[in-house]
Order: C-alpha cells, then sequence, then structure tokens
C-alpha cells in the first residue's frame, strides 16, 4: 500500500549529504550487501594473504535509487482501440489512435489521445498516470509486459499496440525482450469519409431557369380548393387556395378562415416549394424520409398543367378538389392550352336530413316528464312548471272523502281524504287513524300526479277536477277509490268557476249537498242563533252545578265516530244512546229544550251544534 520513494538526500551539521534507502517502493527492505551475516562475518575475520602483503580493498560502489536511475525515461507505445458507436446511421464503429506511456521510474502507466479540433469527442488524457493493475490477483502491469503486436486490456477497454519510439525499443532490446516488427496504424472510415471530396451533381440540360424567372415574375396562379378532412376525427371541409408560381414552378397552400370557425389562424397550410409529382425508383437503403429532395429522386414535378377546375389533386398527402380560379388564371390557361371551359364547381354542402329522435318507453321510475329530461339532455334540468297557474292557485286544494274499493272485509269501513292541488294538479290522499281499527292511519299516498287508466306512458292523461264526481271511481296505480263525499269549498270553488267545469260535474256536487242545506235551513229556522247561544249558556251553567265533570274530548268522537258521512247529523236514537252512555241528563228540561232546538225532524239531530254546549 506504500508506494512512495525512501528519503535520501539530508542535511547534517549545516551539509548536505546522501545515504543509502533503507526501504523500497512497496516497503520492502533494501540490503546494502547482498551476502548472508556468516558470510559477512567470514569476510571480516579471514582476510586474503598474499605473498607480497596484505590485499588492498577496493572502494564499494555507489548505489543509485531507481527514481533516478530511471528519471525522466518513458517507454512510449503508439496504439489504436476501437468504440462503438449507437445512435447513428453513417458510423457503426470508431476508431481512436491514443498513445500509451509507461513511466520506468515508478511502473506507472497513462493514456493519451491526441486532440483534434471540432471532433466533438472528449479527448486528451484518457487515463490518468498510476500503477494499471493487470489482473484480480492484485499484480500490476510491467514493461516486460508491452510488446509490439499485442492486445492491452485496462479497464474493460482493449488498445492494439502496434508502434514504438526508438528508445522503446532500445531499452527492450538492452532488457533480452525480442520486440515484434511494428504494424500499420488503422484509421477511422468515417473520418476518411470525411475527408473525401464530394462531388457536385450535374445539373441536366432543360430551360434556362433566369430566362422564366425575367419572364413570369410576379405571374402567379390562383386556384381555390377544397380539402376534404371528414375521414379523420373532427375532421372538416377546409376552403384553400393555391398559389402555383410561374417564376421558379412552386406551389404555395394557404386556408382560408372565417370568424369564428374554430380554428388557429395559420396562415400558411403549405409552404412555397417544389412539390413532386412522380418518384423514381428508390434504393433499398435509400430513406423514406428525407429532409431535401433533389432532382436524382423525383422523376416529374408538379406543372401548370396538373392543375384543372374540378380536378382533385394530390398534395403531400393532401388531397384538393379544385372548384374555381381567378381570371388571371383563365387567361394564362386560354392563351397557352387552349382552355375555354372554366365552369366553377358547386361545393356547397346540402342540408342534411336531421334524424328524428326515438323517445324510449316509460321505465316507471319518477313521472314521465322528469325522466323525460334524461333523453332531452345529458345533463337534465327539472320540468319547467307553470308559474303563473302555481301563483293562482296557491293554498287552493280541493278535498274530497273517498272509500276503498276493495274484497277484502277489513277494508269496507276504511275512509280516505283525498287532496286535489291546484297549483301543480297533483294528488295526495290521507287515511284519518281510526282507534281500536288494526290500521294504523296516516299518509296513503304522497303528493304526485296519477294518470287515468288506459292512458300510455308517451301520452299520459291525468286526473283533472272535472273527473271528480259523487259516486265516481277513481283509480290511483291499481287502487280503486269511490268519491263519498266532499268538502264545501269545492262546491264553492266549481260554482265561482262553472264556465271551466262540466255541466255534470257541478251538478253532481250540488245534488250531493242539496239534502244537507234543506235539513241545515230546517234546523235553523225555528229559532234564532241569539237564542241558541243563550241556551246553550244556561246548559253549560247547570251542568257544572248538577253533573259530574267527564272527558268531553271523547264524547266529541263518539258522536264523529258514528257520522260516517261527516254530514253532522245522526240518528235521534243513536244520538241519545251516546248520551246516555256518557251519563249526559237529557231529561231536563233545558237539555231537552236544547235537544228540541237542534232536531230535524223527527228522527235528525244536528250534534255539532250541540256540542257547543260541551267544549272540548
Amino acid at each position: 500500500t506504500s508506494f512512495h520513494r525512501s528519503q535520501t538526500l539530508d542535511f547534517k551539521n549545516g551539509y548536505a549529504f546522501s545515504r543509502l534507502p533503507r526501504e523500497g517502493i512497496g516497503g520492502d527492505t533494501l540490503f546494502a550487501n547482498q551476502l548472508s551475516q556468516d558470510e559477512l562475518d567470514d569476510l571480516c575475520t579471514k582476510g586474503t594473504s598474499l605473498t607480497y602483503g596484505v590485499v588492498k580493498r577496493s572502494a564499494p560502489s555507489n548505489f543509485s535509487p531507481a527514481y533516478v536511475a530511471y528519471d525522466k525515461k518513458v517507454l512510449k507505445f503508439d496504439a489504436y482501440f476501437q468504440e462503438e458507436v449507437a445512435l447513428s446511421a453513417e458510423e457503426h464503429y470508431r476508431i481512436r489512435q491514443v498513445g500509451i506511456y509507461y513511466y520506468l521510474e515508478d511502473d506507472s502507466m497513462c493514456v493519451i489521445e491526441p486532440k483534434v479540433k471540432n471532433s466533438g469527442l472528449v479527448q486528451g488524457k484518457l487515463m490518468r498516470r498510476h500503477r494499471v493493475p493487470k489482473n484480480e490477483q492484485g499484480d500490476y502491469y510491467h514493461w516486460k509486459d508491452l510488446n509490439l503486436g499485442i492486445d492491452l486490456t485496462m479497464y474493460g477497454r482493449t488498445y492494439r499496440l502496434v508502434n514504438c519510439d526508438s528508445f522503446t525499443k532500445v531499452f527492450l532490446e538492452s532488457q533480452g525482450i525480442e520486440v515484434n516488427p511494428p504494424e500499420e496504424m488503422v484509421s477511422d472510415p468515417y473520418t476518411e469519409q470525411r475527408r473525401t471530396p464530394v462531388q457536385k451533381a450535374t445539373v441536366p440540360a432543360g430551360p434556362d431557369p433566369f430566362r422564366q424567372f425575367l419572364t413570369y415574375d410576379t405571374k402567379v396562379l390562383r386556384f381555390y380548393a377544397i380539402w376534404d378532412d371528414t375521414n379523420c376525427a373532427f375532421g372538416d371541409h377546409h376552403p384553400c387556395v393555391i398559389h402555383y408560381f410561374l417564376a421558379d414552378d412552386t406551389v404555395e397552400v394557404r386556408e382560408v378562415h372565417r370568424r369564428n370557425d374554430g380554428r388557429d389562424p395559420f396562415p400558411v397550410l403549405m409552404r412555397r416549394q417544389r412539390l413532386p409529382k412522380i418518384f423514381g425508383d428508390k434504393n433499398k437503403n435509400f430513406p423514406s424520409c428525407v429532409l431535401e429532395i433533389t432532382d436524382h429522386e423525383v422523376q416529374e414535378w408538379y406543372s401548370p398543367k396538373d392543375f384543372a377546375i374540378g380536378k382533385s389533386i394530390t398534395l403531400l398527402g393532401r388531397t384538393f378538389l379544385i372548384y374555381d380560379c381567378d381570371k388571371f388564371t383563365q387567361d394564362f390557361y386560354r392563351e397557352k392550352y387552349g382552355i375555354t371551359d372554366f365552369q366553377p364547381v358547386d361545393i356547397n354542402k346540402k342540408p342534411t336530413e336531421k334524424a328524428p329522435q326515438v323517445i324510449p318507453p316509460y321505465n316507471g321510475f319518477g313521472i314521465p316528464e322528469d325522466s323525460l329530461q334524461n333523453c332531452l339532455s345529458l345533463f337534465p334540468k327539472p320540468p319547467r312548471k307553470d308559474i303563473i297557474k302555481m301563483l293562482e292557485n296557491n293554498l287552493k286544494v280541493l278535498r274530497y272523502q273517498v272509500a276503498l274499493e276493495s274484497p277484502v272485509p277489513e277494508d269496507k269501513n276504511r275512509r280516505f281524504i283525498l287532496s286535489y292541488f291546484l297549483s301543480d294538479d297533483t294528488i295526495g290522499i290521507y287515511e284519518p287513524p281510526v282507534r281500536n281499527s288494526g290500521i294504523p292511519g296516516g299518509k296513503y299516498l304522497k303528493r304526485t300526479k296519477v294518470t287515468k287508466p288506459g292512458s300510455t306512458p308517451e301520452n299520459p292523461v291525468y286526473y283533472e277536477p272535472s273527473d271528480f264526481t259523487i259516486g265516481s271511481t277513481i283509480e290511483v296505480f291499481g287502487h280503486r277509490f269511490v268519491i263519498i263525499d266532499a268538502d264545501e269549498y269545492v262546491l264553492n270553488y266549481l260554482e265561482r268557476n262553472a264556465e271551466s267545469f262540466p255541466e255534470a260535474t257541478l251538478q253532481s256536487v250540488r245534488d250531493h249537498f242539496r239534502p244537507r242545506q234543506v235539513v241545515v235551513e230546517t234546523a235553523s229556522s225555528g229559532f234564532p242563533r241569539k237564542d241558541l247561544n243563550d241556551l246553550i249558556a244556561e246548559v253549560q251553567k247547570q251542568l257544572k252545578l248538577h253533573h259530574e265533570p267527564f272527558n268531553t274530548r271523547k264524547f266529541h268522537e263518539a258522536f264523529h265516530h258514528f257520522d260516517t258521512e261527516g254530514s253532522g247529523f245522526l240518528d235521534k236514537t243513536r244520538f241519545l244512546n251516546v248520551c246516555d252512555r256518557f251519563h249526559v241528563p237529557t231529561s231536563t228540561i233545558l237539555l231537552k229544550k236544547l235537544i228540541d232546538y237542534c232536531s230535524c225532524g223527527e228522527d235528525k239531530v244536528n250534534y255539532r251544534d250541540f256540542l257547543l254546549a260541551f267544549p272540548s
């Protein structure tokens, strides 16, 4: 691991002196004498004896270290290596010439490539000076491993040694190495190709381009064409103008842009250039895509004779239909080619027939108007409502009492309130809860539009107020209801808007309310309302003094329970039975008088007026 040189030059007492190195390169111990210790002892004790005296000992030779003996002595070899070129169509490999230098003083090596101007390569010192490993066992390259005509591999790159300088050859031969004969340096084929002169293309004999320029300068043929690009995605018919320059036989294509056409306003679709019509026979190695096209690759170019009205012409892969030209172009073709027919081609698009929109059948979810919006728009919106109708009929509700028509015996006594909302023609059904009936009341049908039986999902027909007559049957989603009663507001509303409803509907409600009005008139004709109020007040005072308090709410519910029709009248016998059940003293004079006042005829009693004496 230690490759430095030992220190041999030093100063002592102000004098410079040299001493022998104790350690060599690599830390190995150096011996000044290569004799063993026993031999040295013998030489010291046993001197050579001669006949004529003692032999004089010669002075030991001066020791010189390797870095002094081989200082500035370098072995130079000329070599080259082959480098692969992957991304190039003109060369597949490259030959790079280098010089390999071996420094004898410390057995180090370096590789230097001469710099070439504008080569585009990183040249100069390719490998710095150091001891180069020879194998994986830790050995290093020595000058004994170098010779001409061999392959030297350093760090995965193989160098071919082809020649050396005279000093290197003399040194190797002095050390007993037989130097191989030198080889010829291999040149880079791409560099040699660049050095060959480029042959100029011979221009074939033809018309004088200068004379053509002077004759037809500023003279341009103008054609109006259409480019059909409908085969591509989002393609369209693009109107274009084709300019043919007679001065140099070049063609230019400009696209005509209209206002708000949705395209980028590029003025030139094809720049001014000569356009090939027929290509010559290409070689197999000739690339299909080139930057510049010369006369060697083209057999025929486009000329004025190739352009005509009504003719389709293909320019650089795009097909243009020429449908008209300007007056100068017509005069040019008339004088040079004798063409007289310049009738323009009609390119106006025929209006396409709009395909009828097919509405799919109603699937039963939601109302048909709401489901239809999914077929009319990608982002469906709620159906538009009649705001004027909603404002005029706000809070106007027609209420009917209906009975369920069902074969089940438990459903015969069930009564429902059918509400018709005039603001949006919707229907809601509510069932009043009845105690101990076993059926929980509440909302039976939420507010929605109801179609008449027999209507189709495509043309739905909804129920209207004119369809609700007393005794008529209403079918709501498979359930049949019979109208048995109506609110007085229904009669008043129908009479106020009699011109908007059929006479049969209005007459049906009138006939239903006529008996009730007769009974009310009979009940109220016997005495004034003021006397009735005074009598009710006296009855309340008597009940507070002589009658025990009871649950008046249940008393009211009992009368409403037996009044199934909701008319406000009960039979006199049933009326007295309800009073006896709650221990009401009907035999007193005041109560008898109140019952007589509330009686309608001999068998009917207006229990609503009677209950005014029993506030809940």
